[in-house]
């Protein structure tokens, strides 16, 4: 194994980095890259027939390249300057990590339903979430931001992690490239159901251990023995086979309901609810959401560092 202050660092330093910066939209970011590729191979391949090979092959191919691109770099810096390697790593761990932007735009939409109304509010929450916000009604508003906060929690956060311990940053980058292919083509509906069903399976897969850990991480953090109940009773209970688990978490530090039916990209899904506390969500819950993401986060960074540390000195 590497030294693990290769490792260590690199990680450390992209968590302060997320902590101080989030996403600053004027930077250049792998992730709009990965984006604009995959627009471009949807317009070029998502056509005729064969579209479900043709988006397999797309997912497969860019994958394996986005993987040996950043294995490759990581070997060359690492043998020529570790200075290099480090800063490198450091700046590619911090744009794995999505946590405080995922906080800060939760926060604005309860900021701005709280202070403009609802029709801002559902506005502003049509810039993180993919469901019809057109008739949200303000309590449906407040628990699509808890939604999204719990499940991008694993998205955004634990799952880059996850991949980073286990195949640095190679391993993270090509997690989020399929994260992107999934949140752009992974959808139902007649333009993506076919070039677009191997990403969002791939993607299931990719999430099936950091959905869970999540959930058990949030337990962790907020020692609620309600979460802990709601992981097991409503986890698998989501029409997502990963994403109700973040969700059962959260919902059940809150001791709330989340879930129903909502309107994705023109289809009517019919999402199973999640609790059955159908109360109120105040203004002031989102800190709770908040604090519960940034702990669970810090969490999983002491456990990687723990790991790392173990495998070194004693694996």
């Amino acid at each position: 194994m590497e030294k693990p202050y290769l490792l260590t660092i690199p990680l450390i330093a992209g968590y302060l980095l997320d902590l101080l910066f989030g996403d600053p939209e004027q930077i250049p970011h792998p992730v709009k890259l990965f984006g604009n590729t995959i627009a471009l191979i949807e317009r070029l391949l998502n056509k005729n027939n064969s579209r479900f090979l043709k988006g397999a092959v797309a997912v497969i191919v860019l994958c394996i390249c986005c993987f040996l691109f950043f294995y490759a770099l990581s070997a060359f810096l690492i043998i020529h300057s570790q200075i290099a390697y480090l800063i490198y790593s450091s700046i590619f761990a911090y744009y794995g990590l999505a946590n405080k932007g995922l906080i800060g735009e939760g926060k604005k939409v309860f900021e701005v339903l709280n202070k403009e109304g609802i029709e801002a509010g559902r506005k502003q929450l049509s810039r993180i979430v993919g469901r019809d916000t057109t008739n949200l009604a303000a309590q449906q508003i407040r628990i699509a931001v808890l939604e999204t906060m719990s499940e991008n929690l694993s998205d955004g956060v634990i799952a880059p992690l996850f991949y980073y311990a286990l195949a640095g940053i190679p391993g993270m980058m090509t997690y989020k490239l399929i994260n992107t292919f999934d949140s752009m083509i992974g959808y139902r509906g007649e333009r993506y159901e076919q070039f677009g069903k191997f990403a969002a399976r791939l993607d299931d897969v990719a999430n099936f251990i950091p959905s869970r850990l999540t959930a058990l991480l949030m337990v962790c953090v907020s020692f609620s023995k309600n979460a802990f109940k709601f992981v097991f009773k409503y986890g698998n209970k989501h029409k997502s086979p990963n994403a109700g688990y973040p969700e059962a978490a959260l919902a059940g530090i809150l001791d709330t309901r989340f879930g129903g039916p909502n309107t994705y990209h023109g289809v009517l899904l019919n999402k199973p609810f999640i609790g059955s506390n159908d109360r109120i969500i105040a203004h002031d819950e989102i800190k709770i959401a908040a604090g519960t993401n940034h702990k669970t986060c810090f969490l999983m960074i002491a456990l990687i560092i723990a790991f790392i540390l173990m495998v070194y000195y004693y694996g």
